[in-house]
């Protein structure tokens, strides 16, 4: 994912900014909606294009200790943030540089929606979501909520789009498992860490929109 865009804004002096936001309503263009992510992080969406201190807390994050504390206590920061900001901000991406999105499932047991932060790796006009749950022996919860219900929703600067997901298997989930460990290479340590569990893929589409 090459791009002529080199310069990120400087993570820690954006921190500040997204903890006090209060977040304003941007208008929902429909055109251009996974391309609209990747320039509007500035392209730098791959480890090698991230600042040094983007690189080391992504890094740090495949550490044991640090894969736990962010496990509890990151989307209860992220969550509020992106909630008050309309998606447009999250503490995540502004430490890391990850392309942090904001992902709507139906709950595969209550049927009522669940919202959370997740990395979301642009693929086209695709994102792939690695079910990696920091190394855990079982799959996350949104995970087994896409199974049950592909139709989703996903939120990035502002922008909210209907999403259809699908699980990749075979030489696909390979590619994208690659794609995603450019992006995180923390992902081959949580795969380590999750035993026997094989780690899911999933796919979210632009969903069709509805005729008639």
């Amino acid at each position: 994912m090459e791009s002529s865009l080199s310069v990120l804004p400087d993570p820690l002096s954006s921190v500040e900014e997204q903890l006090t936001i209060c977040g304003v309503a941007t208008g929902n263009h429909q055109v251009g909606y996974i391309l609209l992510m990747v320039e509007e992080t500035a392209g730098a969406v791959r480890f090698d294009q991230a600042n040094v201190v983007q690189r080391g807390m992504r890094l740090l994050a495949g550490t044991r200790p640090m894969a736990w504390l962010f496990a509890r206590v990151l989307h209860h920061v992220d969550g509020p943030v992106m909630r008050r900001s309309a998606g447009r901000h999250s503490v995540s991406a502004a430490l890391t540089g990850l392309p942090i999105v904001e992902l709507t499932t139906v709950g595969a047991r209550s049927g009522e929606s669940r919202t959370l932060p997740l990395v979301g790796v642009p693929d086209g006009d695709r994102l792939v979501l690695v079910a990696s749950n920091y190394g855990k022996q079982q799959n996350p919860a949104w995970y087994y909520n896409l199974k049950a219900n592909p139709r989703c929703s996903t939120a990035f600067r502002g922008q909210r789009h209907e999403m259809k997901a699908y699980e990749a298997e075979g030489e696909e989930r390979q590619r994208l498992w690659e794609l995603d460990v450019s992006v995180y290479p923390p992902r081959n340590h949580y795969a380590q860490r999750a035993g026997n569990r094989r780690i899911p893929v999933m796919v979210l589409q632009p969903a069709p929109m509805p005729t008639g």
